[in-house]
């Protein structure tokens, strides 16, 4: 079989999927290029978007990059390739994060990502309350299940250990909100009411609180006046997953990031809504704890699940704003990008 030529709607497909991945507070911290006589796309951290107060150590880019990859991952079988993920290639570019060696035909055991690219554009985070009705055990063991064909590890607890995972995402919100530079580091990623921006949360996005205070929704906007909704009671019995690995490095970020986005697209085929509580990991005590008695445990995000209505999308950048180097066919890609949502 014939491998498909890289041209320029080839690599539009791919960086707009890739542009509608998570990112932390939708910074999208991230930068494309492509390599034709490697037919790879390079993907790289972008700095200039990194949360210093909140995320010192690129822990949250790495696993919003690793989001990205993932996703040209979905479009690269989409579209007919293997696709080959080489992580940190060069030790001489601590930037370049990722390459996705566009190889084919696909083949091999592994199950196909293309089912889940019509996913990838539809999900987006709900903070909105879920009805409660349980997602059915099938489901949560198939999003277990891949989390570990990425090399990362998914627990979903029972009511006491997800009670104890939710108040320390709670305590974290508590310090959040009497820390002066977290709060205005986060408030410069809220986009105003009409605002035409690119990056950020709008408001539109945010969600309400939980009147009843069991689901420690993030605040964005402290002390600010700005219009917010009436307070919602939210479900009862809250369903969460808690996304870990063995080790904490970069690479291990980064395998994090593409199994949390394979997660959230196999919930999104499946009607499940999902939602980031990221709160406990911006401490290192609490995310300590969060680990609770595992061995070996570094806990890289709380994601909360459930059905119940889709919420707000946020912005996208189009995707020749964050694309490098894409020599001639760049011209092709001036279309890209995508509206969807962190």
């Amino acid at each position: 079989m014939q491998t498909r030529e890289v041209d320029a709607p080839a690599v539009q497909a791919l960086l707009a999927a890739a542009v509608a991945a998570p990112s932390v507070h939708n910074t999208q911290p991230w930068r494309f290029g492509l390599d034709p006589d490697n037919r790879s796309i390079l993907v790289r951290v972008d700095r200039g978007r990194q949360l210093l107060v909140a995320d010192p150590r690129l822990r949250a880019q790495y696993l919003s990059v690793g989001a990205a990859v993932f996703n040209i991952r979905v479009a690269a079988e989409s579209l007919g390739w293997d696709p080959v993920v080489r992580l940190r290639p060069a030790p001489d570019d601590a930037d370049l994060l990722a390459t996705v060696q566009l190889t084919g035909p696909a083949e091999g055991w592994q199950p196909s990502l293309r089912e889940l690219y019509g996913a990838v554009e539809r999900r987006h985070t709900s903070r909105m309350p879920f009805t409660g009705r349980p997602v059915p055990d099938p489901i949560v063991n198939e999003m277990i299940s891949l989390a570990r064909v990425e090399g990362a590890h998914l627990d979903v607890p029972d009511i006491i250990a997800t009670r104890r995972l939710l108040r320390l995402t709670a305590a974290a919100e508590a310090r959040n909100a009497v820390h002066p530079a977290r709060a205005a580091e986060t408030r410069t990623w809220i986009t105003a009411p009409g605002a035409d921006a690119a990056y950020g949360i709008p408001f539109t996005a945010l969600g309400p609180r939980d009147a009843s205070g069991r689901i420690p929704v993030r605040d964005f906007t402290g002390a600010r006046p700005v219009p917010r909704l009436p307070a919602l009671r939210f479900e009862r019995h809250a369903q969460v997953a808690l996304l870990w690995t063995s080790h904490d490095g970069q690479d291990d970020w980064l395998r994090a990031g593409q199994a949390l986005e394979r997660v959230l697209l196999t919930a999104t085929v499946h009607g499940v809504r999902t939602s980031m509580l990221h709160q406990a990991m911006e401490w290192p005590d609490l995310r300590e704890a969060m680990a609770g008695s595992r061995r070996r445990c570094s806990p890289q995000l709380l994601i909360r699940f459930g059905y119940g209505p889709e919420g707000a999308r946020t912005p996208r950048a189009p995707a020749t704003l964050a694309a490098d180097s894409l020599t001639g066919l760049e011209r092709g890609t001036r279309q890209g990008g995508a509206g969807s949502a962190e």
